[in-house]
């Protein structure tokens, strides 16, 4: 198996809405965002997997030690390898691999956030920096493109944690900072056993405006001459901005009943309407 075979296989295994992306890329391009999201996964399966903390730990400092082969020239994990032709090329920055692996070593050591800054930090991590290497290896020419990528990553990082609510609970994981707990007078307890009430109602709204505030922070940045590059990227953010409107139509107080998700023809219909040239899906 080849190093690229191997981050196909690693991504076609996540069924991921990525996929839908890759549809509108080269063939260099979608080998680079394969192995990008190949990457990703093996960092966050070493979170998912590992019980122990110190195991999880030595793991994602074995991958730090790795990117730093990457950027020697001289990458030895099949991901890595595969990457390595695209940095160049793509301008792929180091510190955007080293801060998606300290993403990952945050959810090692938190799991709970006090404040909304501090959980920032961690959606800027797990997400923004991907989009940020995404949105190099779709291609730019006007700087402003890279905001939109850092805004689009932090609203698609909240969509999931609204959306995630009760799996994350059942891991012992509260995303939600516990200043919004105090605030709407909901304790972890209530979030843990999946109590649904109207207080918790009022606080994924709260968190949705957050989130449908950094999508149209997003677009705003997005300049004209960069949508057409930055199509696959528009494609996720429309999908998880329609799971956004869903989960706030059915925000009504058992918020956390059901996991809300798209149908697999919903989110093709919404990758052709963009791919059409709808920019953003209101």
């Amino acid at each position: 198996m080849t190093p690229d075979q191997y981050c196909q296989q690693k991504t076609k295994a996540s069924h991921s809405n990525f996929a839908l992306a890759f549809f509108f890329l080269s063939k260099k391009k979608r080998l680079a965002l394969t192995a990008l999201y190949a990457f990703c996964r093996e960092v966050d399966d070493i979170v998912d997997n590992c019980k122990e903390k110190t195991v999880g730990k030595n793991k994602l400092d074995e991958w730090r030690l790795e990117i730093d082969r990457l950027f020697d020239q001289a990458p030895k994990h099949p991901v890595s390898v595969a990457l390595s032709p695209h940095i160049t090329p793509c301008k792929l920055d180091k510190k955007h691999f080293i801060e998606i692996i300290d993403g990952m070593e945050m959810d090692l050591n938190c799991n709970r956030y006090n404040d909304l800054k501090k959980l920032k930090i961690y959606c800027y991590r797990a997400a923004s920096a991907v989009g940020l290497l995404s949105a190099h290896i779709f291609g730019y020419t006007n700087k402003s493109t890279l905001k939109y990528a850092h805004d689009l990553g932090l609203a698609l990082q909240i969509t999931n944690i609204i959306r995630d609510i009760a799996e994350d609970s059942e891991r012992g994981r509260i995303y939600i900072p516990l200043e919004l707990l105090d605030k709407y007078n909901i304790s972890e307890n209530d979030i843990l056993q999946n109590q649904n009430n109207k207080q918790i109602a009022l606080l994924v709204d709260e968190l949705s405006k957050l989130a449908k505030n950094y999508y149209q922070s997003a677009i705003n940045h997005l300049p004209d001459e960069d949508k057409e590059m930055q199509k696959p990227g528009l494609i996720m953010g429309n999908i998880y901005f329609i799971l956004l409107q869903k989960i706030m139509k059915g925000n009504t107080g058992n918020t956390l009943d059901n996991r809300v998700s798209l149908s697999t023809y919903k989110k093709l219909m919404i990758a052709i309407t963009t791919s059409l040239g709808k920019t953003w899906i209101y």
